[in-house]
């Protein structure tokens, strides 16, 4: 059972000329620099609130930011609500609406079978998150969960009440598109419908845990048994999802070893770069090397159904046994734009990219049903979920 409520949301009291642009943000983790910079020209922008510099800073003085904002009126407080939260976006030239729908969600452990996970997760990541959640008693940020979806009348009737109050467009072209459901009789329906689903967390995985953890520090108090989230449902249209690739930096291992102990474990095929995108829907990946070589790879052994799955493929025995990656004998970035790989591998700044076909949605939940989680960055769910348009304080 998923206990999902409408909570009264703390969210931007635009003034003196303020624009919504300048209080939202993507997620803390997708942020660059030179954009961090400017959002947080924007003195109420939540980045100020989530991504303070310095750590002290962090966690002594985005608690007095806060307060800040709830004592000048730059926040307002809602009544029990929920939100709709849409997003409108061209998926490789098709135009598609991702509707997710925005509350607090009761946090369980996964041994429960309700939330179910689909990726690992970095342990300082939740340490970092964990000390600003017990600094700000407040969740500043969603996770991004699927579900079953609710029932055809229930989904009409939400559109019939909600209420637009923000629209911002992105740098990305994303029309982003906020919504209040403060419909009472709606509500209940929600959250009954919700209490038999089970959900999948597509991003957040590590917020989620955070807030379970803290959840479990405040035995006493309900409030803190609670996350922010967005809940999106598996048939919607617009829920779409990228894969990430692999760029890969060695000192330890050169281009011909690699290649050498590649062949001795996968079946490859040297091909043009023209062909090693346009067949690669047929094969399990493609294999970008600095000195210019191109492959199409897919690895034909193993029982367990990790192995038909590419990110396994790759972390098991390209990562880890060829270049030693847990040895930390090479360094690993990852980029989802294709086009931004394709630049980086001409530009010379890595010995080796891993291509990716689109993940198989169907493939991630069966494996999380059967309490298998999937190597990080299997997925990239686009767009992201953006923060700052509401906020869940618990104090």
């Amino acid at each position: 059972m998923v206990t999902f409520l409408p909570f009264p949301g703390y969210r931007p009291a635009l003034k003196n000329g303020e624009k919504i642009e300048g209080r939202i943000s993507p997620p803390y983790d997708v942020i660059g620099k030179e954009y961090l910079r400017i959002l947080q020209e924007h003195e109420n922008n939540v980045t100020n609130l989530t991504l303070k510099p310095d750590i002290d800073r962090r966690y002594n003085g985005s608690r007095k930011e806060l307060e800040r904002m709830l004592s000048d009126g730059s926040l307002r407080q809602d009544p029990d609500s929920f939100y709709l939260y849409e997003q409108i976006f061209d998926d490789h030239g098709v135009m598609k609406t991702r509707k997710g729908y925005v509350g607090i969600l009761k946090t369980e452990s996964y041994e429960e079978g309700n939330v179910i996970p689909h990726e690992e997760t970095f342990s300082k990541v939740k340490e970092d998150r964990l000390n600003l959640l017990r600094d700000m008693e407040t969740h500043l940020e969603s996770i991004f969960g699927i579900f079953d979806g609710l029932s055809p009348d229930l989904n009409r009737k939400v559109y019939d009440t909600a209420k637009l109050i923000y629209r911002y467009m992105d740098g990305n072209g994303v029309d982003h598109r906020f919504h209040i459901i403060d419909d009472a009789d709606i509500q209940t329906r929600i959250t009954s419908e919700l209490k038999d689903k089970k959900m999948l967390i597509a991003d957040g995985h590590h917020r989620y845990e955070t807030a379970l953890n803290y959840s479990l520090e405040n035995p006493g108090d309900k409030k803190k048994g609670y996350v922010l989230a967005t809940l999106v449902a598996a048939d919607d249209g617009g829920l779409v999802v990228w894969p990430t690739h692999r760029l890969v930096n060695s000192s330890a291992v050169s281009a011909e070893d690699a290649e050498k102990a590649m062949f001795k474990k996968m079946r490859m095929e040297e091909a043009s770069e023209d062909r090693m995108v346009s067949e690669l829907k047929d094969w399990m990946m493609g294999l970008m090397f600095k000195d210019g070589k191109r492959f199409l790879a897919r690895f034909e052994g193993g029982s367990d159904e990790l192995w038909k799955l590419d990110t396994y493929v790759v972390q098991e025995i390209i990562l880890k046994e060829i270049y030693g990656y847990d040895e930390g004998r090479s360094a690993v970035d990852y980029e989802a734009e294709f086009s931004s790989v394709k630049k980086m591998m001409a530009e010379g700044k890595y010995d080796l990219a891993i291509v990716l076909n689109d993940p198989d949605l169907g493939t991630i939940w069966d494996l999380s049903m059967k309490g298998t989680r999937t190597p990080k960055k299997t997925t990239f769910f686009f767009p992201k979920i953006w923060s700052g348009f509401v906020f869940y304080k618990m104090a």
